[in-house]
């Protein structure tokens, strides 16, 4: 079941993998994301010593946490895959030039994970040829519906 959804990184990337990642949650974000209080748009994936951290992703603190503890939305958060899908993707990233940018927050057996993907930026002229797609679609849709009637 999904939670949200970077909209955002299909328009800006060609995503060409996906993989499945678990978050290394406090507490209190668990029960935020719970309650639908997060922001992924932002976001972004990078790789330092040999670990996976998730940087930007913003956690509303709701108004009933802990005391004792002091909320960081947006803190850096530590991303958890297995060693031999880490080295892929250092691999990639480094020699070929992808990025790794947050496509989908969902939950996986009652697990919250992220599902991150590999990707290359698109150009200005790709955006608008795949804008120009939609459209073209949308048009077709919208024929097709008005022919129904």
């Amino acid at each position: 079941m999904s939670i949200t959804v970077n909209k955002k990184a299909f328009h800006d990337f060609f995503v060409e993998e996906k993989y499945e990642a678990g978050i290394a949650l406090q507490g209190w974000e668990v029960k935020a994301i719970r309650a639908g209080r997060m922001n992924i748009k932002e976001s972004y994936v990078v790789i330092r010593n040999g670990e996976i951290f998730l940087i930007g992703m913003h956690i509303t603190p709701l108004a009933t946490a802990s005391t004792h503890v002091n909320p960081d939305p947006t803190r850096t958060r530590k991303l958890l895959l297995h060693d031999s899908e880490i080295m892929k993707l250092i691999g990639k990233v480094e020699r070929a030039g992808y990025t790794l940018v947050p496509l989908d927050l969902h939950y996986t057996r009652g697990r919250i994970k992220l599902e991150v993907g590999l990707a290359k930026g698109k150009k200005q002229h790709d955006k608008r040829s795949d804008e120009q797609e939609k459209d073209s679609k949308r048009e077709a849709q919208r024929a097709m519906k008005d022919r129904l009637r």
